[in-house]
C-alpha cells in the first residue's frame, strides 16, 4: 500500500516521458554541431532529442527558488573577476622558472543538499582557472577542490572559505528565502 507522499517522490526521482525543454535543448546541441541552421537540421535535432529523453530519461531536479535579479548580477560580475585574476595567477605560475610543488584537495561540506546548488558550484569552481572539483557527493552534499596553488594549512582553509562563499553567492542569486537564511546564517 502506498501513502501519497511516496508516489509524489517516486515521480520526483525518475522522470519518463514528454521532456520538451531536454528536447529543444538537445536540438539546439545538433544544430550547432551541424553548423547549418536547415530544416532538416532541425526536425532530426528534435527526433534525436526525443529518442534520447525517452532512452536516458532525466532525473527530476528539485527547485524551490527563484531568480533574484541584482545577486544574480553579483554572481556573474565575481565569477568574471574571479576568472581573469585565476587566469593571470595561472599564467605568472605557468612562466615561473622556479614553481611551486603544491596543490591539495579539500573537502568542503556545502550547506544546502540540492543537486541543483551543486551542480552550478561545481561547474563554476572547475571553470576557474587553477581549481577543479574531482569528487562530489551527492548525498552527503561534499565536494572535494583540487588548488593547484594551495601548500599550506591556511590555504586550504581559504580554497575551502571561496567554496562556500561562492555556494552562498549561487543560492542568494537563485534560492529561497529559508536556503538564503541557511547560507547566510551567522554571516556579516
Amino acid at each position: 500500500m502506498s501513502t501519497p507522499g511516496t508516489k509524489n517522490h517516486q515521480s520526483s526521482r525518475r522522470r519518463g516521458g514528454w521532456q520538451p525543454r531536454a528536447i529543444i535543448a538537445l536540438a539546439v546541441v545538433w544544430v550547432l554541431l551541424w553548423d547549418q541552421v536547415t530544416l532538416g537540421n532541425i526536425v532530426n535535432g528534435l527526433i534525436i532529442g526525443t529518442v534520447v529523453t525517452q532512452v536516458f530519461p532525466l532525473p527530476s531536479i528539485q527547485y524551490a527558488g527563484r531568480i533574484h535579479p541584482w545577486p544574480m548580477l553579483v554572481l556573474l560580475v565575481r565569477f568574471f573577476a574571479d576568472l581573469v585574476s585565476a587566469a593571470v595567477e595561472v599564467a605568472r605560475a605557468t612562466l615561473d622558472r622556479h614553481p611551486s610543488k603544491g596543490g591539495s584537495i579539500v573537502e568542503v561540506q556545502l550547506r544546502t543538499r540540492s543537486e541543483f546548488y551543486m551542480t552550478i558550484i561545481s561547474a563554476l569552481v572547475s571553470l576557474v582557472p587553477g581549481s577543479i572539483v574531482v569528487e562530489a557527493r551527492r548525498t552527503a552534499g561534499i565536494l572535494y577542490v583540487h588548488g593547484f596553488h594551495v601548500t599550506n594549512e591556511g590555504e586550504l582553509e581559504q580554497l575551502r572559505r571561496d567554496v562556500l562563499d561562492l555556494e552562498t553567492r549561487v543560492v542568494r542569486a537563485m534560492g529561497s528565502t529559508d536556503e538564503i537564511s541557511l547560507c547566510t546564517k551567522g554571516a556579516a
